[in-house]
């Protein structure tokens, strides 16, 4: 039986990628390691936390010690690295976290991995998963490639740039076997509502402002969350090492074309006058190093590998608006912090 290592697994994306792991490869034991900031909730996790073939483990990435120590006592033969501080703003905000947990960090995993599978990196592979932000910014034409030269604007992509460039080092300096991929940006279930998705959908639910950076016409490419987690899925089994793979939804809205979008649809879902949602809208001063476009070109990945999107957006909206009308508990505990409580009654007690 194969030992993974998923870390962020409580996170967003990362509960996402065990839950999928886990369902789907009952041959393997998946070890979940988060450390349970703001961002993680093993909550998100419930449908699948007493599976035979998973366990939580909590612990900070940042910690050179416990990392080495659980990397020796667990012999991990994978790594699927999600764990990640990830939020623009709070970037901008609070630059040196960033820089602990997503350089120091991933440079700690990196570490742990060599150890262990210095002798043997047979079967082995480090999958480290990036974002689109680290190209920087485009322009009105053209897309992102694997090619494409890093130019970051923001501590965030910043600090993901440098991780990527470690990795890229113990691959070509060590023979460490890695991959990498860089996605655009995620919606859907479980995301944390101080994005732009959830933050809307939770706002029009309370009527509350909708804060709109500048004329809202940043460019973005979505992509629904299940599709991100297949695409780690097949690039964990079958990306050739030492490549990097970019995933995207080939599915661009500017900010305020899809902050309508969800405005129209959450007046229909919850009986509104049209237009009423809209009157939500204000406008806030730009966001400091606010990237104008990200456009993801993702034919390596359908080409060499067979993945593309499943959904698109204005289906891929449809469930993620469903869902968190739905699980409004689920928001609900959010907003309160009762989720930060799920670790101490769940887990405290076995």
């Amino acid at each position: 039986m194969k030992k993974i290592l998923i870390t962020g697994g409580a996170g967003f994306i990362g509960s996402h990628v065990v839950r999928l792991f886990v369902n789907n490869y009952p041959n393997y034991e998946i070890v979940n390691l988060d450390k349970l900031t703001y961002a993680g909730n093993l909550a998100n996790l419930s449908d699948i936390e007493n599976k035979a073939n998973y366990r939580f483990v909590k612990g900070d990435i940042v910690d050179a010690a416990f990392i080495q120590n659980l990397f020796e006592t667990e012999q991990f033969d994978g790594v699927v690295h999600l764990a990640a501080e990830s939020h623009v703003d709070r970037s901008i905000s609070n630059p040196t976290e960033f820089v602990f947990t997503n350089v120091i960090g991933t440079v700690n995993l990196l570490n742990a991995a060599r150890h262990i599978w210095k002798d043997n990196t047979e079967d082995k592979r480090f999958y480290h998963i990036s974002t689109d932000e680290v190209y920087g910014s485009l322009g009105a034409e053209g897309m992102f490639t694997e090619k494409t030269s890093y130019d970051p604007h923001s501590p965030y992509s910043a600090s993901k740039a440098s991780s990527d460039h470690f990795v890229r080092a113990y691959n070509d300096t060590f023979g460490l076997p890695t991959v990498i991929s860089n996605c655009s940006n995620n919606y859907g279930s479980f995301q944390f509502p101080e994005k732009l998705i959830p933050l809307f959908i939770n706002n029009i639910r309370n009527n509350k402002p909708l804060p709109v950076y500048g004329k809202g016409e940043n460019v973005r490419d979505w992509l629904w969350v299940v599709d991100h987690a297949r695409a780690i899925d097949v690039i964990f089994h079958k990306g050739k090492l030492g490549e990097t793979y970019n995933i995207g939804g080939f599915n661009e809205w500017t900010n305020i074309d899809l902050i309508k979008v969800i405005c129209r649809k959450m007046d229909e879902k919850l009986g509104r006058k049209a237009g009423t949602s809209e009157q939500l809208i204000t406008w806030v001063k730009d966001r400091a190093g606010h990237d104008l476009r990200y456009a993801i070109d993702a034919t390596k990945i359908k080409n060499e590998l067979g993945w593309e999107p499943s959904l698109q957006f204005e289906e891929g909206i449809e469930l993620t608006i469903d869902w968190y009308i739905e699980n409004n508990e689920w928001l609900e505990n959010i907003t309160s912090g009762e989720y930060e409580k799920y670790y101490e009654e769940q887990y405290q007690k076995r």
